[in-house]
């Protein structure tokens, strides 16, 4: 099976060449592809299952805030960790909107997905927990960004966007970055993961994980929407008033069977990846 699965990308040359950078991609009006909101819409009612289709989302949450912590952490516009407001754009059912809403440090969480059905789930779930039903602490829309206001003040704008396993999914990545970017306040950052197109990605993640183990459903990725952090990077280089002083970075992380996520220097460039830019003060 594996053999057979390994002749597939015959076409990876002309696809590398073809989506070498963000701005080979289509553009359109909205970065909601029906297919993929499909997709989603039937893996909904496992959302919250620490064993089903979303397990190693569950299990990539601990990491995700300790990015955040980490760019938090830079010099020398280290920024203080109270009162942060965060947008989670493409949210899901709710596992790191949640996590979020419940941390000392967060003022309000506003998490947004374009599957209605995969909000309401997150509502539900939000529900069990008395919490989160403090007033403005967590509140979930079902749009997508391209819905939402563009806020004209800092006060209106977040700490944190977040786009958490989003980009990887969406057919213009470089118009959807561009209808993220005005939601980050100064000093903010935008923080991301996604998976680089290279053919050890393809072996782990269609192969291994959807083919073989069958830890994600089939069909849940598509290899030539990767996207390879030089070509992140290489697109916020060319924005005016982001990631200065250091205000850029981009980690690897690594699934490893029986003992979980583990971040990596350098997995970047070949497996999926934290990426995270700061806009300028």
């Amino acid at each position: 099976m594996i053999a057979t699965r390994l002749s597939a990308p015959d076409n990876f040359l002309r696809l590398a060449r073809r989506f070498h950078a963000l701005r080979s991609y289509a553009t359109s009006s909205s970065s909601v592809n029906p297919v993929e909101v499909s997709h989603f819409n039937a893996l909904a009612s496992t959302w919250w299952d620490p064993y089903g289709s979303s397990r190693l989302l569950h299990l990539m949450n601990p990491l995700r805030h300790d990015f955040i912590s980490s760019c938090h952490a830079l010099k020398p516009h280290s920024t203080t960790q109270q009162g942060l407001r965060y947008l989670d754009i493409g949210s899901g059912g709710g596992i790191f909107a949640e996590s979020a809403a419940r941390l000392p440090t967060t003022a309000k969480v506003t998490a947004i997905d374009p599957s209605m059905d995969v909000i309401e789930v997150a509502k539900q779930h939000a529900q069990k927990d008395p919490t989160l039903q403090e007033p403005g602490r967590l509140e979930y829309l079902n749009k997508a960004i391209e819905d939402l206001d563009v806020p004209q003040l800092p006060r209106d704008q977040y700490d944190v966007v977040s786009l958490f396993e989003v980009i990887e999914h969406i057919s213009a990545p470089a118009q959807f970055l561009r209808s993220c970017l005005p939601f980050v306040k100064p000093s903010g950052w935008l923080i991301l993961s996604t998976i680089a197109r290279t053919w050890t990605s393809w072996l782990t993640t269609k192969v291994v994980a959807e083919d073989v183990m069958g830890l994600v459903p089939r069909g849940t990725h598509d290899w030539s929407k990767y996207i390879n952090e030089n070509q992140i990077r290489a697109y916020f280089e060319a924005q005016e008033g982001w990631g200065a002083n250091g205000g850029m970075k981009a980690l690897g992380c690594v699934y490893v069977p029986g003992i979980g996520w583990r971040m990596v220097t350098g997995g970047e460039r070949w497996g999926n990846y934290f990426f995270g830019i700061r806009r300028d003060p």
